[in-house]
This record gives structure tokens, sequence and C-alpha cells, in this order.
């Protein structure tokens, strides 16, 4: 598996990480032995990155990766998550603080690796989203000083909101990392944004610029970009778009217009061009997938093992997407 530098940490990581969402929902509704043969399974296929969340299943997620780690006896790298929640908007300091030792708690660690602050950052604040001045101003001195305390190696956000404020809270906030959707469907985060989708200002090129590491989200747009409407019976059975179009069956309609790249032979289906095509950028750290059963993991892993999809493949996506 192919790692590359995540931002300006010292970590190397895998370029396809573990996803423990609720979306595919493997690790937050799956049974314990899968769970374990599917982790397993990723960190003999080299993936050495695992992401999950308090707001995963309420703490499932981060409670059934820790019981599963500590059963393969494995330290990977870690990354979790803290989101403010509307109550809790007076009390940004101490939110974060209380999140870090519930997450650490259910996952048995005593420290995190990364630890993302997972609300929308916009100009204008309105809930879920916080100001860049409030994240400046509250969280980043809350973050710095776990990080002081030991109790996590680095720090970041999701980058979703308002260009604007994200290119601010870069600059000045000290983020090692940024998860930012970019797919197919919506590749605006490195590119101009295509017509009807909305525009998050090819983010991903400052972030590289600032040395933060881009960790890719949403690459199949919740599943969207398999080009099927079906679901796992244990993957999320709603899935609401970020990003992207406004439901989840537009997704993939517009996703089923790239089919031409499977029928001509670039790439083998149209999950496999969705990853291969997300992990093209070179300010692209890291995607992230998850999974409702270790075969659909697997055959993530054996797509991404093909690397970057070539110049030709690009070319005809552009083709397809053109009005």
């Amino acid at each position: 598996m192919e790692q590359r530098r995540l931002g300006r940490t010292d970590l190397r990581v895998s370029v396809l990480g573990y996803g423990c969402g609720a979306i595919g929902g493997l690790m937050v509704r799956g049974e314990p032995a899968e769970q374990e043969k599917a982790i397993g399974r990723a960190l003999d296929l080299g993936v050495n990155y695992f992401d999950t969340a308090f707001v995963y299943g309420e703490g499932a997620s981060e409670t059934n990766l820790g019981r599963t780690l500590r059963a393969l006896k494995v330290d990977p790298i870690v990354g979790t998550k803290v989101r403010i929640f509307d109550p809790q908007r007076g009390d940004i300091a101490g939110t974060i603080a209380t999140s870090l030792e519930d997450s650490l708690r259910r996952l048995g660690r005593d420290s995190v690796d990364l630890f993302q602050l997972h609300n929308p950052i916009t100009l204008h604040g309105q809930a879920p989203s916080f100001t860049d001045a409030q994240i400046l101003a509250e969280a980043v001195p809350a973050l710095r000083r776990l990080r002081e305390q030991g109790k996590i190696r680095h720090y970041g956000i999701t980058g979703i909101g308002d260009a604007a404020a994200l290119r601010h809270v870069m600059d000045e906030g000290g983020f090692a990392s940024a998860q930012i959707p970019y797919n197919l469907l919506n590749p605006s985060a490195a590119a101009p944004a295509p017509a009807g989708m909305p525009d998050l200002g090819q983010i991903i090129d400052h972030a590289a610029s600032r040395d933060v590491g881009v960790i890719g989200i949403r690459v199949l747009a919740g599943g969207a970009l398999s080009g099927s409407e079906a679901r796992h019976p244990v993957s999320a059975q709603k899935v609401e778009p970020i990003a992207s179009g406004a439901s989840y069956a537009e997704d993939v309609a517009a996703a089923r217009r790239f089919l031409p790249l499977v029928e001509e032979g670039h790439a083998a289906d149209l999950v496999e061009a969705a990853l291969r095509f997300a992990i093209g950028p070179a300010g692209m750290s890291l995607i992230l997938v998850g999974s409702s059963s270790t075969a659909e993991f697997e055959h993530a892993a054996a797509a991404v093992a093909k690397g970057r999809l070539p110049e030709a493949a690009l070319s005809r996506i552009a083709a397809l997407r053109a009005p």
C-alpha cells in the first residue's frame, strides 16, 4: 500500500484509510467477529490509518474499534473527532476537552494521533457551524492544550463550510489536517465546480500550500458512486448528500453518467474509477473508505492499488462532465 506524508505531521499514512463511520456501518452495526476480520484484513493490506468519531453510532464506532485493536494486539494510527452540538456552544473549550476524554475511554487509549473538529466553519457561524474567528479564539487554544498534555499528537478540521473561512483557519490555526469532500461528482475542492454543484473553492490547493494534510472524504458520495441505490443491510439505509446533489437518488443518477469509463476499459467498475480519481490530486494525503463487509473493503484496496487514473481517463471524465 502506497504511503504519503500527512501534511506537517511526522506521520506517513496509507493512501487508503479505513473509515469506521455509520454509512458503511460495519464498525457501528456489524458483528464483532466480522469487525475483527475486516480490520485485520485492512492491516494485512497495508492500511495504517483508522478514522472514527463519537457521532458514529453515539460512541459505538469508537468502542468497537478500540475493542478490535486490542483483540488484534495492534497499534495503528488512529484519528477521532469532536462535534459541538447546539447546547454546548457556550463552552467550546470545555466541550472539546470532555469529548476527547470520553473518546479515549471508549477507545481504551491514553492518546490519539489526530483529533479533529467536526463542525462546518463558515463566515456567518450559524449552527451547527462556527465562524473562523470562534475557531481561532476558542477551539484552537483548547486543542493546543490537549496537545501539550500529550493527549493528542496533532489536531485538524473537517473542511466543510465557506472556503474563505476555511482558508483563514488553515492560515492561522496550526491545523495539521483537513477532511475535505472530493469525488467524481463534485471535484471543486481541486478544480472548478461542475454546474449545479456546491463550490468548495479549490481548497485542497490552499491546504497543501499551508502544509495541511488533506484527508479525502465522501469519495464514493456515500455509496452513490457505485451507480446503485441498493444498500447493504449493515449500512445506513438513508444517506444525506454532502457537497454533492440534492438527494442520494440524484447522486446515483449523476454517477451513471460515468459508466462509459467502465464500458471503454478505463476502470473495472465505477467504484474503481471513483477511488482512483480521488487519490489523484497532488495535495491528497489519503482517502477514507468505509465498508459494510470485509469484501467491500478488499475491493476498494484492490482499486487503489492500481494507482491514479491515467491522463486518458481524466480527459474522458472531463468530456463526460461537460454540459
